[in-house]
């Protein structure tokens, strides 16, 4: 498989938008863990601008990236340990030291709890019960990790127990039915089904054992980006279709954005025209996808010196993002700072510390497996070093 940088870039650029988001969710009305005093009605417009398809870009993106991982590993085997080594160390590590803060501020701030952080983390974080609504301990933001690597697990089984010539036969069929209009079509086509099981209102819970509304949105993106890796004629139908693809993802956004103001301005009440505004999401959920695939491919299809340390920091960047935000936002409310001023402080304090912490911990080597790195390759001896070493010719 030969390498596509503009891949690596749209991850890269679907991971600095999640933080952004996150961001943004301080100031929404939504709930969250943390709330600014008063939340802004008109921030739900940027927000759902991508919330229609920025998590299953992230799953797409991770199938792609995964297929790279297998390809370059010895087997099966070696390939799902290297997975858990990268997703689920760092995930029990961030459960344990780094996403605390993170339910004791919404109990502080929410539920009136009054125990101190080290009371918290000491005497209830561990206790695997439920707290005011909410379950300890926690993976918080984190569950993406848990799903990508449950996926992955899904995806070597498949593998495993599928003939070679099975494989192959399947990999055409979906080149073919995914080539020309299907690649719009039949996506859209599986989200209705999607819809109708799971109903107008229907959420992920992000808990993976009853969470079905999310797999069955979250795995065929997945499986898509793997399958993406090779898929000749789904690519060229992508750098035919990316441009209409981004016309309609813009058409239905106008449509979410026209019925939000239709319900903020009062002309109709927010229990009407939930249909058309979840086929809108629908509509720009997949059509953004495709677009953005194509952009990536059109024009961010080549190196840079930044992209290897991008890529790289990407995950410890999505560890530790969240938790900044979460206690700076709590300890911002104290100062009532205007709207602007809390979120450039966000900004600029979240990109800060996430640097911060991917630059230290890239530098300590038993530090690096905890946050989501590879460890350090051995040094190379030196030919002093070598000779040194007794038996060593």
């Amino acid at each position: 498989m030969e390498r596509h940088y503009g891949m690596d870039w749209l991850r890269i650029g679907a991971f600095a938008l999640l933080i952004l988001y996150h961001i943004g969710m301080f100031f929404v009305p939504w709930g969250w863990h943390v709330k600014t005093a008063e939340p802004l009605d008109w921030v739900e417009f940027p927000m759902l601008a991508s919330n229609a398809w920025r998590l299953p870009l992230l799953f797409t993106v991770s199938g792609f990236a995964t297929a790279a991982v297998l390809g370059k590993s010895a087997g099966i085997s070696p390939f799902l340990r290297d997975r858990t080594a990268r997703l689920i160390v760092p995930t029990l590590f961030a459960a344990v030291l780094i996403i605390p803060p993170q339910p004791w501020v919404e109990l502080v701030s929410q539920h009136g709890y009054a125990g101190s952080f080290w009371h918290f983390w000491a005497k209830d974080y561990f206790g695997f019960h439920v707290l005011d609504g909410i379950v300890l301990p926690t993976w918080q933001h984190l569950w993406f990790v848990v799903y990508l690597w449950v996926y992955t697990l899904v995806l070597a089984a498949i593998l495993a127990l599928t003939p070679g010539a099975a494989r192959a036969s399947f990999a055409r069929f979906a080149d073919d039915l995914l080539s020309g209009p299907g690649l719009l079509l039949v996506p859209l086509a599986w989200l209705a089904v999607h819809m109708a099981i799971g109903g107008l209102r229907a959420e992920p819970t992000h808990a993976l054992v009853d969470d079905w509304t999310a797999h069955r949105m979250y795995f065929p993106a997945f499986a898509f980006g793997f399958f993406l890796a090779d898929a000749p004629r789904t690519w060229a139908s992508i750098r035919r279709w990316w441009r209409l693809a981004g016309v309609l993802a813009i058409l239905g956004y106008a449509v979410v954005a026209g019925i939000l103001v239709a319900w903020m301005t009062g002309i109709v009440p927010d229990t009407a025209l939930r249909l058309p505004f979840a086929g809108g999401r629908l509509l720009m959920g997949w059509c953004a996808i495709v677009a953005l695939i194509g952009l990536a491919d059109r024009f961010w299809n080549r190196d840079h010196r930044w992209r290897r340390t991008l890529t790289e920091a990407v995950f410890p960047f999505y560890v530790i993002h969240q938790t900044i935000i979460v206690v700076l936002g709590w300890y911002l409310l104290r100062f009532a700072l205007p709207p602007a001023l809390e979120f450039v402080a966000l900004l600029a304090a979240t990109t800060a510390g996430c640097w911060l912490f991917y630059l230290a911990g890239r530098e300590v080597g038993w530090l690096r497996p905890l946050i989501g790195l590879r460890p350090l390759a051995p040094r190379p001896r030196s030919a002093r070093e070598t000779a040194s070493i007794p038996g060593v010719p």
